[in-house]
């Protein structure tokens, strides 16, 4: 090897050297000089046995040396060179010696072969390039730059822009700290000190952290961490650059345990004790991080995956006949048991209105109402069938049971009952506009205009003396009972729309008291009232005297009364069904878990719901709650999240008799009746049910797909808890200790659940059975993904050291450090399609099922791509939808 300085010393040394050349990944280059000063450019020059030469430039001034240029060499070559940076003491007579300290570390590490290799070509690599991204990538070019260049002339004070806006300048909006950070760290590698910047350098700024190499977003990231710019993290930079990692993920339990984290990197990264990591250090975190577990393994699963991905490329089809009749096609194979009930239902009230328009097409009022009269009777005949029905989808124990019990279900969507109540109501908005306009605007003032002699055949029906003005046919019994009955109706109708229902209208505080769950339930309550005007007036008729021809009670009679029984049942089984109040515990994100007594002859399915009553809150609301228990626990459990003025009131009652948990519990507050604990009276609650939802027909699967958003993850967590329970009581079978050893086998031989949610704080929710499942499930039966999307996706800068921490954390103690459990955290949201992609090639010719509960915005999504996958692949996804 031969060394040579220039201009002013030059010496050498010679060494053979047989081994294979080895190298770390470090910075292409040294700091930047802005600032001119005195000083000398010195270059040495290096050269192997094969006669490569590697030159390194350095800029040696009056207290520094910068490392100026580098020619030739890898990247193990650049972080050595990086040591000789920034030395201020004795820095002309330490030269030479650092020059032969590189010489010699060249030496060292060329002939040695027990020094492992990073491989820059793995996974791990790939994963690494990918990430450590300061920007999106639509900001990243040109365009990106030009936007920037307008925020500039925007925020720029006489043409410098202040620290302060950097941050919105670039676009990194949310992550104002974390910008600034980023702009310390730029300006700190240019020797800027002021807190501003020329557009050219804040140009050279945006360069540098819109570089898609891998050597310069690590070399930002690792100058963020290094504040005092001497080439090495020492501890306290570590636990600075967690703290503010933490902060811009809103990641507030890993803020408060900082110390206890930068201590382990440093464990991890400074073996020797030494106080400090370098850049070399951090890139061996970086390159040697875990893949994700939901990536697919081996070279087959990539091949079958990507044989997948082209096979689900779209194709357009061209001829429109053929495009509608796939389209048609497919819309029938996705929703032939509502499209018979809907043109059932249709078909029932085109032939009621049909038949009443032709009979009193043929009457003698049809020659002074004329075509008025025979529209508002055909309206009223299919309002009589539609009031009827429309209490059927809501008898909650009556569709419960034949869910459970009957295989109607094969034929007869009974997710759909709440959707299908909402259409009979618009059937009956639709009826009550033509049966009233009809009325009011149009054969009633016929009648009032009539002559004499056209008014004769109608004396049997409205007197001897013809009405002589409009007042005349209100203030009758049938005129006042149908105004009032459509005011109530528009009431009802207005309040119940989601708008109303769910306060997302900005109305004045004083309106704004009249809208809400509780307006739509005391509304929706009206309906006894509707009711009982609907069978008046439909006795008081003006065209009909006879009592067999006055039907309303006749379709009225069966629903009602079997409405009536229901409400009974309801009231009569909840008297008696005051639970026991064993655990509560108050979580963050507004959540409230109750654990109760199960009552005596209790029996439910996982995934369906209960009705929750606290009289102390008011003894008429009733509010529907998954049940989160399992059906083998001997406790019943819910978990609440506080979204409106009831919810929130009983958060509070529950909160007073709470306590701080001890060290060892999760929860914001907590009261436990088993611990013994001296506990004020609790509320008292009464439940009611359980009632079928879509999720408990998980038992109809083999494969399950459970996807929950936030709080929608409760059913989930039932069906999750049963499987689990059921591959407990297997092994015992297996192991002869079983009670039953010809017990049924459990349906489902896999499960996959992923839950999406936005603060960490969620994951304490169900932080217990997260950890039963990873400690039973020895087996992999279960699969599960937790996702926080407050954590800017795997490979952004802002989530780099969160990353790198959550495996060394899961890897030393088995805990991750985001949700607190054994199961690794994914950040940001998942890749749907690759979710449904790993499911399918893993159950190739099988059925799955897949659950969905939380808010509406992924339902779309998620139905497609089941339809998608069942129909280009040989993998069957069956998609149900919670009502949430």
């Amino acid at each position: 090897m031969e060394i040579q300085e220039n201009p002013n010393e030059s010496w050498s040394e010679t060494e053979s050297n047989s081994s294979t050349r080895v190298g770390f990944s470090g910075p292409l280059s040294g700091p930047l000089a802005t600032n001119k000063r005195n000083g000398s450019r010195k270059s040495a020059r290096f050269k192997d046995e094969d006669n490569c030469y590697v030159e390194i430039t350095l800029d040696v001034r009056d207290d520094s040396v910068l490392v100026q240029n580098i020619k030739g060499g890898d990247s193990e070559t650049a972080m050595l060179a990086s040591r000789l940076e920034k030395r201020p003491s004795s820095l002309s007579s330490q030269l030479s010696f650092k020059l032969k300290q590189v010489s010699q570390e060249l030496k060292r590490m060329t002939s040695s072969n027990n020094f492992q290799k990073i491989d820059r070509n793995k996974s791990g690599a790939a994963r690494a390039l990918k990430g450590l991204k300061f920007m999106t990538k639509n900001n990243v070019g040109n365009e990106g730059w030009s936007d920037v260049e307008s925020r500039f002339d925007q925020f720029s004070v006489d043409g410098f822009l202040p620290k302060s806006k950097f941050g919105q300048c670039i676009g990194m909006n949310d992550s104002g700290e974390f910008a600034n950070e980023l702009f310390d760290a730029l300006a700190r590698r240019r020797g800027i000190e002021s807190n501003s910047v020329t557009k050219d350098e804040l140009q050279e700024f945006w360069e540098q952290i819109t570089d898609l190499s891998f050597d310069a977003r690590l070399q930002t990231f690792f100058d963020m961490v290094d504040k005092n710019a001497d080439g090495r993290i020492t501890e306290e930079e570590v636990k600075e650059i967690i703290t503010l990692s933490a902060g811009a993920n809103k990641l507030s339990k890993i803020q408060e345990r900082a110390e206890e984290y930068a201590a382990l990197i440093m464990e991890e990264l400074d073996p020797d004790n030494l106080g400090y990591i370098e850049l070399y250090n951090l890139e061996m975190l970086l390159l040697q991080g875990p893949s994700q577990s939901s990536n697919l393994r081996g070279t087959d699963s990539r091949v079958l995956s990507q044989l997948l991905s082209q096979k689900l490329v779209p194709t357009k089809e061209h001829n429109p006949l053929k495009r509608w009749y796939k389209w048609s096609k497919y819309f029938v194979e996705d929703n032939w048991r509502r499209i018979w009930v809907l043109s059932l239902w249709l078909a029932i009230c085109a032939g009621l209105f049909t038949w009443k328009f032709i009979q009193y097409k043929n009457r003698a009022v049809f020659e002074v109402m004329g075509y008025c009269v025979t529209t508002a009777k055909g309206a009223a005949e299919t309002l009589k069938f539609n009031m009827a029905l429309i209490l059927l989808p809501v008898c909650r124990n009556t569709i419960t049971w034949l869910r459970s019990r009957t295989k109607l279900g094969t034929v007869v969507p009974f997710d759909d009952n709440i959707n299908f109540h909402k259409v009979i109501a618009l059937g009956i908005a639709v009826g009550v506009g033509l049966h009233a306009g009809a009325h009011l605007t149009c054969d009633f003032p016929r009648l009032l205009h009539a002559t004499d002699e056209e008014y004769e055949p109608m004396k049997p029906f409205f007197g001897e003396e013809r009405p002589n003005n409009y007042w005349w046919f209100v203030k009758g019994t049938e005129g006042w009972t149908g105004v009032l009955m459509v005011v109530l109706m528009a009431i009802s109708y207005t309040l119940a729309q989601p708008w109303f229902r769910r306060n997302r209208l900005n109305l004045p505080k004083a309106i704004k008291k009249l809208t809400g769950f509780n307006a739509f339930w005391y509304s929706h309550h009206l309906f006894v009232i509707v009711y009982v005007l609907f069978v008046v007036h439909g006795y008081y008729l003006y065209l009909s005297k006879k009592w067999y021809k006055k039907t309303t009670w006749m379709y009225l009679a069966v629903p009602v009364l079997l409405y009536a029984c229901e409400r009974l049942i309801r009231a009569f089984r909840s008297g008696y069904k005051t639970v026991k109040i064993l655990k509560v515990a108050v979580y963050p994100g507004n959540v409230l878990a109750l654990q109760m007594c199960k009552p005596q002859g209790f029996k439910y399915t996982s995934g369906q719901y209960i009705y929750v009553n606290c009289s102390d809150i008011s003894p008429f609301q009733w509010h529907p709650f998954s049940i989160t228990s399992a059906p083998g626990d001997d406790y019943l459990s819910i978990h609440i999240r506080t979204l409106g003025d009831w919810t929130s009131q009983l958060k509070t009652i529950f909160s007073q008799v709470c306590q701080p948990p001890s060290y060892d519990q999760s929860g914001l507050l907590r009261a436990d009746i088993a611990l013994g604990n001296r506990i004020p009276r609790m509320p008292r609650l009464r439940i009611d049910g359980p009632y079928g939802a879509p999720a408990q027909d998980y038992k109809q699967y083999e494969v399950l797909l459970l996807v929950g958003l936030g709080i929608g993850a409760t059913p989930l967590i039932s069906i999750l808890k049963n499987v689990l329970n059921n591959i407990k009581q297997q092994k015992e079978i297996e192991e002869g200790s079983g009670e039953n050893s010809k017990r049924r086998t459990f349906a489902t031989k896999r499960a996959y659940f992923y839950w999406v949610t936005r603060e960490q704080g969620s994951f304490e929710w169900f932080r217990g059975v997260m950890n039963e499942i990873a400690e039973n499930d020895g087996d992999g039966v279960i699969e599960l993904h937790n996702y926080c999307t407050s954590v800017y996706e795997e490979g952004d800068a802002r989530s780099a050291l969160i990353t790198m921490l959550q495996s060394l954390n899961h890897a030393k103690n088995g805990v991750d450090v985001v949700s607190g459990t054994r199961v690794k955290t994914h950040f940001a949201r998942p890749n749907w399609r690759n979710v449904f992609k790993h499911v399918a090639i893993k159950h190739t010719d099988q059925r799955v099922g897949v659950f969905y509960c939380g808010a509406h915005g992924l339902v779309g999504e998620l139905r497609k791509l089941s339809q998608d996958f069942s129909r280009k692949t040989s993998t069957k996804f069956d998609f149900h939808k919670e009502n949430f």
